[in-house]
């Protein structure tokens, strides 16, 4: 066997078996002194040329991949579940149960501040959406859960949810509800919501000093 054609199955076997692409310095540490890296990658490039490996040279350093058009027999598509976090959950249970409810409410039952990427990735999944404006001071925006929220449960109904006693066992509602609580109706506004405007789609604290600024995360 001739000496390139020697050097030639050494340079593939190392890109073979690099775990990431090599330079000329890389595998020329690797070989014999005065072995022909060069002459052996260009010969390996005109080899595979056209085939379902090529050799490719990327920032200096060569390395095999597939062919760039037959990159698609390596795809697989799959839907990734996105789990929500126990804030999350707790959330949209005391969004579902008491709606419609206000970002300070959902503190007040969960005992702690709300995060507003919680709120967000409800929103952005469609579980849940603004319903309007409680007619209060700051005028807050008012959360409820959307048919989203009852496809993705397998729900026909918000009456279809775990009773309250299994949800305050569970912790997740509180203690206090008033003795006429029952379940709310997900899609029209309460009697003390104003619907929101166009464009409205953001809470703020109203000051009443005369100005208005985002409210406080």
């Amino acid at each position: 066997m001739s000496d390139v054609i020697h050097t030639e199955r050494e340079v593939e076997a190392l890109l073979f078996a690099a775990a990431g692409p090599l330079s000329l310095q890389d595998m020329a540490r690797r070989l014999p002194e005065g072995a022909d890296v060069e002459g052996a990658l260009a010969a390996l490039a005109a080899r595979y040329a056209g085939r379902g490996v090529e050799l490719v040279c990327v920032a200096e350093r060569w390395r095999l991949q597939t062919a760039a058009d037959l990159a698609w027999l390596m795809t697989e598509e799959r839907d990734e579940p996105r789990r929500l976090s126990k804030a999350a959950q707790e959330t949209l249970a005391i969004i579902a149960y008491h709606q419609p409810v206000t970002r300070a409410e959902i503190e007040a039952v969960r005992g702690v501040q709300a995060s507003r990427g919680t709120l967000d990735v409800l929103l952005e999944l469609g579980l849940v959406r603004m319903r309007g404006r409680r007619r209060t001071p700051g005028r807050p925006v008012t959360y409820g859960t959307t048919e989203a929220f009852l496809e993705h449960y397998g729900l026909a109904a918000l009456t279809d949810l775990p009773g309250v006693a299994e949800m305050r066992a569970a912790g997740l509602l509180s203690l206090d509800l008033p003795p006429d609580f029952a379940v709310p109706d997900p899609m029209g506004l309460g009697p003390d919501e104003d619907p929101l405007e166009d464009g409205d789609d953001h809470e703020f604290h109203t000051d009443f000093m005369g100005e208005t600024e985002p409210a406080a995360e």
